[in-house]
């Protein structure tokens, strides 16, 4: 059996078909939920889609079968290029929703931050790997500011939520890759008491009216509060067994659930009510099997850089998982989060298959040396 064909049918088949399962789900979830609107334009989301599934799972087979210690000279041109583009969105993004988080690159159009997310994992997991004799504090402080760059040219979009990310997908690859626990633990006392003046002296007006609807739903109903109480009362109308398969006067045919992010930030929102209870359990049991996958692929990666690889990806994804629903059942804030693998987010579908990749090539070249 020739290398390659012993690395294909080695792969993490479960990891594989989790993976597909969520992504078909996602292009049929988009499909219901702007199949009612009369705009010929929203009926090619779940095309762009589809596409964007195809491109991903390319790009996840060619990253599971090459080795993943190719991050040891990839890692950092990817960083800084996610970094320039970063820049480049600035002064030449699109804004959507406030931020101008988009860049168009020719045809290509994506969010530079999701990049940017998944380069950092790869540069901290190296970082944590080659200097794991060196002092806590310094490995902290080096770490941060690693971080800290992406983040802030993040927030200079803004875009907060998904500087939020960043927060637990540290914390995880610090944890895993030995800096002690009290260290963690006095960064996270220290972050919480600085939460009050982030939220004053930090934010932008609209992001602060965020902040107050989630605290506060009943204040605003018919404004910033709006969006909040919309999804809660889509996705308790779905009932046990939801309204159906592209069910008729429906929070979102109706207009209720914002008509331009029902299909991305709001896709939890739009299943609840047409699969109900069921449908989303059946996701959430979907996501859980993924994730489940993955501890499993780092609880037998061969070396320290391919635990902290998983680590860093599973993070991502479960961050989220729980930002994206807890928003739309009023747990959190609405922060414009995209659903892993179900909203629509061409760029970003693509940025977690690629992650998903590095996991599946762990698990395949866990007992084949560099």
């Amino acid at each position: 059996m020739t290398p390659f064909l012993r690395k294909l049918l080695g792969q993490n088949w479960l990891l594989l078909l989790a993976m597909l399962a969520l992504a078909v789900f996602g292009v049929v979830a988009i499909y219901s939920a702007t199949s009612t609107r009369a705009d010929a334009y929203a009926t090619d989301f779940w095309r762009k889609q589809a596409n964007w599934v195809g491109v991903g799972v390319f790009a996840f087979m060619l990253t599971s079968l090459i080795h993943y210690r190719w991050i040891r000279w990839g890692a950092l041109p990817m960083y800084l290029a996610g970094i320039v583009f970063l820049i480049m969105t600035k002064f030449m993004g699109t804004k959507v929703y406030g931020a101008r988080s988009w860049l168009h690159l020719g045809p290509v159009n994506f969010q530079p931050a999701q990049l940017a997310v998944v380069a950092g994992i790869m540069v901290l997991a190296l970082f944590l790997t080659q200097f794991r004799e060196m002092h806590p504090m310094l490995r902290l402080l080096l770490c941060g500011a690693i971080a800290a760059a992406p983040c802030l040219l993040i927030l200079m979009q803004p875009d907060l939520g998904e500087v939020i990310i960043w927060a637990p997908v540290l914390l995880a690859l610090l944890f895993v890759g030995g800096v002690p626990l009290r260290y963690l633990i006095c960064v996270i006392l220290i972050a919480v008491a600085f939460i009050p003046i982030a939220i004053n002296f930090g934010l932008k007006p609209y992001q602060q009216q965020r902040i107050t609807a989630f605290t506060h739903p009943d204040i605003d109903k018919q404004g910033s509060a709006w969006a909040i109480n919309q999804s809660l009362i889509a996705i308790g109308s779905g009932g046990w067994s939801g309204k159906g398969f592209k069910a008729p006067n429906t929070q979102i045919e109706l207009g209720f659930l914002p008509a331009t992010a029902v299909h991305n930030d709001y896709i939890f929102s739009a299943i609840g009510e047409q699969w109900g209870f069921i449908g989303g359990m059946f996701l959430i049991g979907g996501f859980a099997l993924l994730l489940m996958t993955c501890l499993f692929v780092a609880f037998f990666a061969g070396d320290q850089l391919g635990l902290l690889l998983v680590i860093g990806i599973t993070a991502l994804i479960f961050t989220h998982i729980f930002q994206n629903m807890g928003m739309t059942i009023a747990l959190l804030p609405i922060t414009g989060v995209p659903l892993p693998l179900i909203s629509y987010s061409g760029s970003f579908v693509l940025m977690i298959m690629f992650g998903l990749g590095l996991v599946n090539s762990v698990w395949i070249h866990r007992k084949i040396p560099a």
